[in-house]
């Protein structure tokens, strides 16, 4: 396989932060290529990803993703040369641009302008990263700025970006250095790529980029393989093949219609919009039993590689066939033991 192997571990999962840098162990002795934590209302990820870098030697290091409403810019950019010093230039900063209930009910401020907000803290971030400065003057964010008290890396973090809509994922080729999505079928996905490659055309208006190419499109062309595309799956291996695929369809249903709007909607768009229907109607009575049964085995099929240990490794191996995919990040799904973690670990580790 020609991709790379991304694995995404749940905080939640674990006791002390110290447990994730074992895993990440684990996952670099298996041949994972990088390992990648999320971040809602548990632990700081700081810490377990500093940890877990200082335990590694070749793993790569990253997060899914931090809220541009809970950090300020210049504290991501410092957190991100931070992370970039603790684990030897291999970390990536990953950045969304989170939801109504994150912001709102635990940072407490109001979800406005997801998309504009996202933007700018990119921006604040690359000034820092070029000038080691946050100086910045824009329709959310006016700061006088103060220098960076250390020397910047020449090849600071890249920045990849968790979106889903068209608009979003426009910004993701635009000013990202890669992509992160989740939930998408493979027809899905090389719709939305056709968002990511536009984004990447309007490129040429940023100074940095400018003297590169006279040619947005051509631009776009050049540098696309330099934007790291790696899809969010959640999946299962076991050899009982049917509480596999029961503990994924709950899961996966369960996203669809409790997770708020957004990854039901962009899995309505692709072509299951009944599907969604039903499991959110489900939902309005809080029945999961429901919602699982509202998932049928094709949809279930087109989203997450549950099953035995080869049919999982044959489902990753066709996602990653797709054109411009780089990496296949694997997450796990809900409930599940720490034998079936390690058994669809070691099934897809196969293939790197």
């Amino acid at each position: 396989m020609n991709a790379e192997l991304d694995l995404l571990v749940r905080l939640t999962d674990y006791e002390r932060p110290q447990d994730v840098a074992d895993r990440a162990v684990q996952a670099e002795e298996l041949g994972f290529d990088r390992i990648t934590v999320g971040e809602t209302t548990g632990w700081n990820i700081i810490p377990p990803l500093t940890l877990a870098a200082d335990r590694t030697d070749e793993l790569g290091i990253s997060n899914d993703v931090v809220s541009p409403y809970g950090r300020s810019p210049a504290l991501l950019a410092q957190t991100a040369l931070t992370m970039h010093d603790a684990s030897d230039g291999r970390f990536r900063l990953g950045l969304g641009p989170s939801s109504p209930a994150i912001t709102e009910r635990w940072h407490g401020l109001e979800f406005d302008r997801p998309l504009r907000r996202t933007r700018e803290v990119i921006e604040v971030i690359r000034s820092v990263y070029e000038d080691g400065n946050p100086a910045y003057e824009g329709e959310i964010f006016d700061i006088a700025g103060l220098n960076y008290e250390r020397e910047v890396p020449e090849s600071p973090p890249p920045i990849d970006l968790g979106t889903l809509g068209p608009t979003a994922t426009e910004m993701a080729g635009r000013f990202g250095d890669g992509w992160a999505p989740q939930l998408f079928t493979k027809a899905g996905l090389e719709d939305r790529l056709a968002d990511l490659e536009r984004g990447y055309q309007m490129r040429s208006d940023r100074p940095s980029e400018r003297t590169r190419s006279d040619d947005g499109a051509e631009l776009a062309d050049k540098r696309l393989e330099d934007l790291r595309v790696a899809p969010i799956v959640r999946g299962i291996a076991s050899e009982d093949r049917e509480t596999a695929r029961a503990k994924a369809r709950s899961t996966i249903a369960f996203m669809l219609g409790a997770y708020g709007p957004y990854y039901g909607d962009s899995v309505a768009e692709q072509g299951y919009a009944d599907v969604v229907d039903e499991i959110r109607v489900a939902w309005q009575e809080r029945d999961t039993d429901a919602m699982a049964a509202a998932l049928p085995d094709d949809v279930l099929d087109d989203l997450a590689p549950a099953g035995t240990s080869a049919e999982v490794r044959e489902w990753v191996e066709e996602y990653a066939s797709l054109e411009a995919v780089d990496a296949v990040r694997i997450g796990f799904v809900n409930e599940m033991s720490e034998a079936e973690k390690e058994t669809t670990m070691e099934a897809v580790a196969d293939l790197s």
